[in-house]
């Protein structure tokens, strides 16, 4: 769990990093929620939990982790849905900004994605091309992962270094040989002839299929806050859990009407997704001190990071409690 550092301008009601979670939300207490393609409005929304949701709220839009970093930074949100990595970016940025709460997805739901017209089928075969790269979200890591497993560095590749809002034009464009990209990107490049992707025989491991809610420091020392993003992860919880038991449902609303996919487009992601499974906040450390390592070993981690100086544990039990209740799985092989 991390210890958060007071400063003199912390408030003088801030909760101590070990101190019990409260449970009130006052009357007014607002949460700003980092979104990405508005996922979590959206199962909130189609699943009924945002109008129970005991506290108000405002949603911001974010193209992936380093956007929602500064947006943290500012004091602009309180907490976001990221990958694996964007956690470890605010580690190394220096900004405490603890993981309260997962679900996993498929891991192989993020793909790695070749351009039009290229002879590119094995990992092996990713030497001397152009990769796609975001430093501080879940794709470095990927991109990172598949290099190690096929014995490269990222000496023998050329990484084109891009945010991740443009990966789908670059690879589309043939600007870079390969990108990692997840749905719904990776449905919409797929319809355009010619493209391929890395079969998962070879790719398969490369990514995790972790997603975290993390939030600053500031807003966990604040006491109604601390309620607030309690009753948040029981109720995105719920929203999650009623995505698995209503998939038809689920793709219509967020696929079909809110991103303007085809029935079919959506049911292929609904599919490569799977059920969300919520997995303990404790079991998460070590795997997340192996993605630091993946990053560290290839030379792309600037200083030494502790994963477990990444998350505070308190908000486990509020997850592990809402994912029981609702018939949710811990694990993967339980979904």
């Amino acid at each position: 769990m991390a210890a958060g550092c007071a400063s003199s301008d912390t408030p003088e009601n801030a909760l101590a990093s070990d101190a019990a979670l409260p449970t009130e939300i006052p009357a007014g207490t607002t949460l700003v929620i980092a979104d990405q393609s508005e996922f979590q409005q959206s199962v909130l929304r189609a699943s009924g939990e945002l109008d129970k949701l005991p506290f108000d709220y405002e949603f911001a839009n974010f193209v992936g982790g380093p956007a929602i970093l500064e947006a943290f930074r500012a004091g602009a949100a309180d907490t976001a849905r990221v990958g694996d990595t964007p956690p470890i970016q605010a580690l190394i940025a220096g900004q405490d900004v603890p993981i309260i709460h997962a679900t996993q997805s498929e891991p192989n739901n993020t793909r790695l994605a070749v351009a039009a017209d290229r002879d590119i089928t094995t990992l092996a075969d990713l030497k001397d091309k152009k990769i796609a790269y975001a430093e501080g979200t879940a794709q470095q890591a990927i991109v990172l992962r598949a290099l190690a497993k096929a014995g490269l560095s990222t000496d023998d590749v050329e990484l084109v270094r891009l945010q991740l809002s443009e990966f789908p034009d670059a690879i589309r464009t043939g600007q870079v040989d390969v990108a990692p990209l997840n749905e719904p990107n990776l449905t919409r490049f797929l319809n355009n002839p010619g493209t391929t992707l890395i079969d998962t025989s070879e790719s398969g491991g490369t990514s995790t299929g972790l997603s975290y809610l993390y939030a600053r420091r500031e807003a966990i020392q604040d006491p109604a806050k601390a309620a607030a993003l309690q009753a948040y992860i029981a109720g995105f919880t719920r929203a999650v859990q009623w995505a698995n038991e209503h998939p038809d449902e689920w793709l219509q609303k967020y696929y079909v009407e809110g991103q303007g996919l085809t029935p079919e487009d959506g049911q292929r992601i609904v599919d490569s997704l799977g059920a969300y499974a919520f997995p303990k906040l404790d079991t998460l450390v070590e795997q997340q001190q192996s993605t630091i390592d993946v990053i560290d070993d290839a030379g792309e981690l600037p200083e030494s990071v502790q994963a477990s100086d990444g998350f505070d544990l308190r908000f486990g039990d509020v997850g592990a409690r809402t994912a029981l209740e609702v018939g949710g799985s811990f694990t993967r092989s339980e979904s």
